[in-house]
């Protein structure tokens, strides 16, 4: 299957599955193509006219829009796209106690990591120095 064809239909494939993936999907492509165009409009560009200048990034940002809509439609993609909504809609989060607990261990285990690496440290600098090798350096 040719991806040129399908950049210049209109369509939407499956328009009701996978809405809101799609959505994000087509969002953050937009965004990041924003982001990029604003770049490129404050930097090689700033010289070369206000035309120029304002013109090209919103022809290229336009351009990668557009792409990024007939992306989330491509059959093999939205698919895909589709597949991921179905999975985290199978998805089971964690109640407020079950988070409250993870976070309590995560907290004490890096606490106690850290305390240890600093002890440990600790030992290495007092042996280095009381072997005079901290003074070679």
């Amino acid at each position: 299957m040719s991806v040129l064809p399908e950049l210049f239909r209109a369509g939407v494939y499956k328009a009701n599955q996978g809405r809101m993936v799609r959505q994000f999907t087509f969002f953050a492509i937009a965004i990041l193509a924003a982001f990029g165009c604003i770049t490129l409009a404050r930097g090689p560009l700033i010289s070369a006219g206000r035309t120029a200048q304002v013109a090209l990034p919103l022809v290229l940002w336009l351009s990668a829009t557009w792409i990024a809509f007939r992306l989330v439609n491509l059959a093999v993609f939205a698919d895909f796209l589709i597949s991921v909504e179905s999975e985290l809609l199978r998805v089971t989060w964690p109640g407020k106690q079950e988070v409250i607990q993870a976070t309590v261990v995560v907290v004490t285990t890096m606490v106690s990591l850290g305390t240890f690496l600093f002890l440990i440290d600790l030992v290495w600098t007092w042996t280095f120095s009381a072997i005079g090798f901290s003074e070679l350096l």
